[in-house]
């Protein structure tokens, strides 16, 4: 019997719009959650905002908000993702200015601290605003934090409270030492030589008087936690956690299989420091966290200034979210850097939906309105194949869909070879038969769909079944 499922995306900061980057984590989240819905699991699919911070505090002023003003603003454009991106929609958003979430953090900063795994220190070293983190000189390039090199560090002094990660390296080499624990396995290789280098304690609050846009440290008025420690919490507080009220924390973490999404940047913070202070709270540690790629444009990293942006939403609202959804599933890769250009965008489009897929549906369908009395018997939920479920269940999306597209250019070579459009006006009863066939294997397609493309899995299942020609599915782009 399988466990009950729980996935999350990682929570983005609430200082810029929606990026194609956090579209692609989303949908392979959601794919993941509808695939293991079709299979018959009980899923908790999380996902929020991260609201806490110095990037948050500095953005606000500069557009002379409070930070809570800034932090809904952004908040209710990351809330309609889940519209824009047909979601599914049991999706649960938490956001770490919720009161519950508050609270958990504030709950798992006493359990470290009676662990005896806090404690106060002055410290002076270099911090990036872009990652929120203190950096040691030998993660810098050229000086610089490798992810934000055109931040300048700031240098700061102050009087913290750190959270002893350097007691954790055998407890987490032992827990990385598990294959599975990280997904591509390079990247649990690459956390077991970080580990492996030595850890160092990291500072875990701020000066409230120099940056108050936090969760106050508990028992300490003069403090507020990093926006580290306060954002990895929310993974289990999304579920109830302490309290466990409605028994979903038991259900989806401690009982269950917790597996959660993350960029390739991420390793460090989600599995390596988040990982020790659940060990540290006594909490069971996350089953799975899979890392995926950074989607870069004409082989740059996208940013205003070069104007390579790419706005998932509008290109939503020009094509549609299915588009969008299977574009990340199938042409970038699961675990590597992509390249996407609008153009090849507009080119997979026409060639994969237009001139693909909808044209298919629309001649099958056009078929049986014109030559069945009624619609075909519903087909029976087969088993899936086992080339489609290992490729979902290894996260290769690509694969997967490699897999689909393979049964529609076979189906739309039988209709060329077979031509049951002419084998129905000299053999009614063969050529009802082929039409038959050929609608069952568009429904079956359909099906196979569903975790990337759910409202046009849902429409030519709906077509089919009416024996009627849908709309037109994909117009095509000039």
């Amino acid at each position: 019997m399988r466990k009950p499922f729980y996935i999350t995306t990682t929570l983005p900061y609430v200082n810029a719009d929606p990026h194609i980057g956090f579209a692609l984590e989303m949908v392979q989240a959601d794919i993941v959650t509808r695939y293991r819905k079709l299979m018959g699991d009980e899923v908790f699919f999380n996902t929020g905002t991260d609201e806490h911070g110095q990037k948050i505090f500095e953005a606000a002023q500069k557009a002379g908000k409070t930070p809570q003003e800034y932090a809904d603003e952004y908040a209710a454009k990351f809330r309609e993702l889940k519209s824009k991106l047909e979601l599914d929609t049991d999706l649960h958003f938490i956001r770490t200015t919720d009161e519950h979430h508050v609270r958990a953090a504030q709950e798992i900063w006493r359990r470290c601290l009676a662990k005896g795994d806090i404690e106060k220190r002055t410290y002076k070293g270099l911090y990036c605003v872009g990652d929120e983190a203190f950096m040691k000189e030998s993660e810098l390039v050229n000086g610089r934090c490798p992810n934000h090199p055109n931040m300048d560090l700031i240098e700061l002094e102050e009087e913290n409270y750190f959270f002893l990660l350097s007691k954790y390296q055998q407890p987490l080499l032992d827990y990385l030492s598990q294959e599975g624990v990280i997904v591509p396995e390079w990247r649990r290789l690459e956390a077991i030589k970080f580990v492996e280098r030595g850890l160092e304690d990291f500072s875990i609050s701020r000066v409230k008087e120099k940056m108050s846009w936090g969760i106050p440290v508990p028992d300490d008025d003069s403090q507020v936690m990093y926006v580290w420690f306060d954002a990895l919490t929310n993974y289990i507080s999304t579920l109830g956690w302490p309290e466990d009220a409605d028994g979903d924390f038991k259900k989806f973490w401690t009982d269950g299989e917790a597996m959660q999404m993350a960029g390739k940047d991420q390793v460090r913070f989600q599995s390596i420091m988040w990982q020790a202070m659940l060990m540290s709270a006594g909490v069971k540690n996350t089953d799975r966290v899979v890392y995926h790629g950074f989607i870069t444009s004409n082989g740059q990293k996208m940013s205003k200034s070069l104007g390579n942006v790419i706005d998932p939403i509008a290109i939503v609202g020009e094509y549609s979210a299915d588009a969008l959804r299977i574009f990340l599933a199938r042409h970038v890769s699961p675990f590597e850097d992509s390249d996407v250009t609008l153009e090849k965008f507009k080119e997979s489009y026409n060639a994969d939906l237009a001139n693909g897929l909808g044209n298919l549906a629309a001649r099958i369908t056009t078929l049986g309105q014109a030559n069945l009395d009624a619609p075909i018997e519903r087909p029976k939920a087969d088993s899936f194949t086992k080339t489609y479920t290992d490729a979902v269940e290894n996260f290769e999306y690509n694969a997967a869909t490699d897999y689909i597209w393979a049964r529609i250019k076979a189906l739309d070579g039988k209709l060329t070879t077979e031509k049951p459009f002419a084998v129905v006006k000299t053999d009614k009863v063969l050529g009802q038969k082929m039409i038959t066939e050929c609608l069952t294997e568009l429904y079956l397609i359909a099906r196979l769909l569903q975790p990337f493309m759910p409202k046009t899995s849902d429409a030519i299942k709906a077509a089919v079944m009416a024996n009627k020609k849908p709309g037109n599915l994909f117009p095509r782009k000039e």
